[in-house]
This record gives structure tokens, C-alpha cells and sequence, in this order.
């Protein structure tokens, strides 16, 4: 069964026909209660229109704006109510989790609130900026692992030799509860809500979400997205149940677990409508589109709901109101600018090509004149006489330019075949 826009609209009856039978452990009242229970803690986000993302996606849009919980993500729901669910001896011993940053930051700064010790393993790839804030938030922090299922091992480990609680960042009821809070959230800010899109890692978040959208107003679509570099959720689906997967670097890094919960399996397969699949350039072209139409910087997990939107996978939403559920802006700053660039080629905006010119003189102000007319802003330009033609009388250009989209590239390598100038693209669109 393949998990995206070309699937049937509605993949419920197909998921409740798998023989694991649905989970009666976690109900409507556990996240009414986790509500109440974390109230005081947890900042209650806002839902506005976004009339800039309307107008490009075609449908209502709604933006849950979760990133601006304290810690920059909604994992602070849940990691808050797990820690107040705990027993006094638990409570007094700690607790120890492994995440590669949202849930740590989350569990660090709740715990030390409410007066919990918090060990958090983060695998080599967690940003170093994310680490060190863990450890200003009174954590102890141990790196240990190139992988997340490495990390894991090793907070086990921990937790078996210092009696330590380990808190699962997306397969914990208490967790999962207090991720149900945002979809009560988004029921009474946008209540005649047709679908929300909700992002897919372990599947905590997208379980909880589910279960209270499906409870109250079982008639709105839940629709999970998933990066195409880390697919657990959709391969335990189709397996029946969790299975081990190979995860490839993704830009959505919150995303990328190599295993779904089986608990949050057992809650979101009966009642998720769709999942979506999208892929690296879909994801920056995402974050992009944020910062420049929304002023809101979110991380690629969390932008990840309106890659979906904007993928061309969802045409059913057309004219609807959607909420995107935007959970996270704890985005990593070292690859900020790699992700904007990447994302302006993916939006045919930025492109590079190597032209043959003349090297006599006048041949880089012709060249130069085809693109002052076509309004080409050049980025950057190289000269290459010594790996160019055997023609002494041509030099190469390796040009970096600024368009204003892929018709535009198009039109510039088309004037370039035919002013004679050679030429072939190393980035972008012909």
C-alpha cells in the first residue's frame, strides 16, 4: 500500500482491517485531564488566519503557531505532563529520556520547574547549540551514539543502573496525552475546521492530536506528513506494526526516528485519514515560504504541514479551512542559509551555469547585456581559461544567478542558445 495523495482519499478502513486491535489505554478524558494538569506551565499558543499562505495554497489556512512555547516546540505538553504523573519516589530519583533536541529541551526545562532531575542522551548528530541549552536548562546531558536507536540503548542502560524513569518522547501515554492538547486547542480556535495536517515522527504527537479531533469532530480530515528520508510511521502501517527502518539525513530532523511507537500506532492507525510523503525540497521550500509570507521562523519538522500543503498532494482541501499544526522552531542555524538556498533553487529563483564566452574584449559585456535585459541579478561569477575548450579564443564562466522563477531560467537559457553561447546547467531548471 503506498501512503500518499495518489492512495484513496480515506485510509482509515483500510488501517482498521490489520489485525492489532485498537488501544482502549488512552481515552478523550486522559487528555481533558492532562489539560487541566498542565495549564499553568504550558503557554496556550494561537491559531490565526494566514491570508498570505491562503493565497498560495488555495484553502483557509490556519497556523497553530506551537513554536512559540518556551522551549520553541509542543513537545513541552507532554514532557510536563509524564513529569507531573510521576510518583513521589520517581519524582525524586529522575528521570532519563534520549532525543536529539525538542523533547530534551522540553524535559530539561520542565523538570527543573517542577524540581525533577532530568538526564538526557543525545545521539552525535544533536546540534551543539541544542545541547548546550539543555544543559543551561539544568539537564545532564551525555552524548553517546551516531544514531537515535544508539542513544536510546544508552539512556536504557542508564536507567536500569541508576533506577531512573525513562520518558519516551513519542510512545508514553502520559506524552501522548499531553500532545491531545493541541487538537482540543485547535477545535476551540477554529471550530468548523475541515481538516488539520499534522507532522508524523513516532507518531505521538499525530496519535494524541487524533484521538481528540476524532472524539469531538470526528467529520474533520487528520492528515500525517511524513519526510520521504524517514518513513517509520507509514512502514509500520503497512506492516501491522512497528519495524525497524533505515533513516537518511533529512532537514526535518525532529521527524527522523527509525521505529514508530507501537502505542501511538495503536491510536492514530484507526482514526488518521491520510499520509502524506514529502521530500527534501518540499520541506525547505517550506520553512521559506514561512519567513518570507509569515515573519515566523520554524524548524523543517515543523514546517512540514504546509510542505504538504503546498506539495500538490492534498487537491481535496481546496477552499477548505485547514489548521496547520506548525510544532516547532528550534531550527539548527548552522544550515539555515544551506536550506534557504536550497530552497530558492527548488522555487527556480536561484540557478547556476557554466557559459562559453569570447575572450576578446567586449565578450563578457555582451554576455553580461543578455542578462541586464532579461533582469538576471548575477550572485557570482567565475572565470575558467585553464579547464575550458581547447579554444584559446573562449574563456568559461561559472555564473551564480538570481531569477525571478523557472520560467525565467527557462528564458535565460534560451536567449543564451540563441546568441550562440554555449552552456549547460549545474543547478536548477532548463
Amino acid at each position: 500500500m503506498r501512503i500518499d495523495a495518489s492512495s484513496p482519499p480515506r485510509l482509515s478502513a483500510k488501517i482498521a482491517d490489520m489485525n492489532t486491535p485498537s488501544s482502549d489505554s488512552l481515552t478523550l478524558a486522559d487528555i481533558q485531564a492532562a489539560r487541566e494538569r498542565i495549564r499553568d506551565g504550558i503557554a496556550l499558543t494561537p491559531c490565526p488566519p494566514s491570508v498570505p499562505l491562503a493565497e498560495v495554497a488555495g484553502c483557509e489556512v490556519f497556523c497553530k503557531l506551537e513554536f512559540l512555547q518556551r522551549t520553541g516546540s509542543f513537545k513541552e505538553r507532554g514532557a510536563r505532563n509524564a513529569l507531573i504523573l510521576l510518583s513521589d519516589d520517581a519524582k525524586q530519583k529522575g528521570v532519563i529520556a534520549a532525543s536529539a533536541g525538542n523533547h530534551a529541551l522540553a524535559l530539561a526545562y520542565h523538570g527543573s520547574s517542577l524540581g525533577i532531575p532530568v538526564t538526557v542522551v543525545m545521539p552525535t548528530y544533536a546540534p551543539l547549540i541544542k545541547q548546550t541549552n539543555c544543559r543551561k536548562l539544568g539537564a545532564k546531558v551525555e552524548v553517546q551514539g551516531t544514531s537515535f536507536a544508539e542513544a536510546k540503548q544508552r539512556a536504557g542502560e542508564i536507567a536500569a543502573q541508576q533506577g531512573l524513569t525513562y520518558v519516551d518522547g513519542y510512545n508514553d501515554p502520559g506524552v501522548i496525552a499531553g500532545a491531545g492538547t493541541l487538537g482540543l486547542e485547535v477545535l476551540e480556535q477554529v471550530p468548523d475546521l475541515a481538516a488539520v495536517i499534522v507532522p508524523l515522527g513516532g507518531g505521538g504527537l499525530v496519535a494524541g492530536v487524533a484521538l481528540a479531533i476524532k472524539s469531538l469532530r470526528p467529520q474533520t480530515d487528520v492528515i500525517g506528513v511524513q519526510a520521504a528520508n524517514a518513513t517509520a510511521f507509514s512502514a509500520a502501517i503497512e506492516a501491522g506494526s512497528p519495524v525497524d527502518v533505515t533513516t537518511q539525513p533529512t532537514l526535518a530532523d525532529g521527524l527522523a526516528v527509525s521505529r514508530a511507537g507501537s502505542l501511538a500506532l495503536e491510536i492514530a492507525r484507526q482514526r488518521i485519514d491520510k499520509i502524506v510523503t514529502v521530500t527534501e525540497a518540499d520541506i525547505a521550500l517550506a520553512v521559506v515560504r514561512l519567513m518570507e509570507l509569515e515573519k515566523s521562523v520554524v524548524e523543517g519538522a515543523g514546517a512540514a504541514s504546509l510542505a504538504a500543503l503546498l506539495s500538490g498532494k492534498l487537491p481535496e482541501l481546496a477552499g477548505k479551512k485547514v489548521v496547520l499544526l506548525l510544532c516547532g522552531g528550534n531550527i539548527d542555524l548552522t544550515i539555515l542559509s544551506r536550506l534557504i538556498d536550497a530552497a530558492l533553487v527548488a522555487d527556480g529563483r536561484l540557478a547556476r551555469f557554466t557559459a562559453e564566452i569570447s575572450d576578446r574584449p567586449g565578450g563578457l559585456a555582451n554576455f553580461a547585456t543578455i542578462l541586464t535585459q532579461l533582469g538576471v541579478s548575477v550572485k557570482d561569477i567565475v572565470h575558467d581559461r585553464t579547464f575550458c575548450a581547447p579554444n584559446v579564443a573562449a574563456v568559461n564562466v561559472l555564473c551564480t544567478v538570481e531569477t525571478r522563477d523557472a520560467a525565467q531560467i527557462a528564458e535565460l537559457y534560451r536567449c543564451l542558445t540563441s546568441a550562440g553561447i554555449r552552456h549547460f546547467a549545474h543547478v536548477g531548471r532548463e
